[in-house]
């Protein structure tokens, strides 16, 4: 895995419609396997506009091989003073290479190059059953120093989302102490 090149998207990014359905594919792509049963049938994690958007803020971060797109993360600071990352994703042809990882180390090194002491990422997790991915996710970053500081409604904090779920949910916030 080491040709795959990480860089953050260069704002004009936001208006190539190639590049912004390619990247909404493959992380629709992900999340719908990665969260099969907690959404109903059809529902999208993210659109070309949300896209555009992030990338004009210039919070998307991608991993190219050989000029192909193979992943992603958002990474961005918090008002309260965190990095955060989250919309990890790995193209499926790539699972299990170290790709997420260095997405989050990316993510990480943004985060300590700013001076930021903490990380965050959040964790949609189903209330009432045990979400094999779910719960692998919560096991991996556990592993890479992620420990959970507190919950979170998906109603109260993305209402939008809300009636989108085919099971009650909740997310779980995750902080790790940053240090070089």
């Amino acid at each position: 895995m080491t040709l795959v090149e990480i860089s953050f998207e260069p704002p004009g990014a936001a208006a190539d419609a190639g590049f912004l359905a390619q990247a909404t594919d493959l992380v629709n792509r992900v999340y719908a396997d990665a969260e099969k049963g907690i959404w109903h049938e059809g529902a999208e994690r993210t659109s070309p506009e949300e896209l555009a958007g992030i990338v004009r803020a210039g919070e998307l971060a991608t991993a190219r091989l050989g000029g192909q797109l193979v992943g992603a993360v958002r990474v961005r600071r918090l008002a309260s003073g965190e990095g955060e990352f989250g919309m990890l994703v790995a193209s499926p042809d790539h699972r299990g290479t170290g790709l997420g990882r260095r997405l989050v180390e990316f993510a990480e090194g943004w985060a300590l190059d700013r001076g930021l002491a903490t990380m965050q990422l959040e964790l949609l997790v189903p209330r009432e059953w045990t979400h094999p991915v779910k719960q692998f996710l919560h096991e991996w970053y556990t592993r890479i120093g992620y420990r959970p500081v507190r919950g979170g409604s998906l109603a109260d904090d993305y209402p939008a989302l809300a009636p989108l779920l085919a099971t009650p949910c909740d997310f779980v916030i995750y902080h790790k102490p940053l240090s070089r």
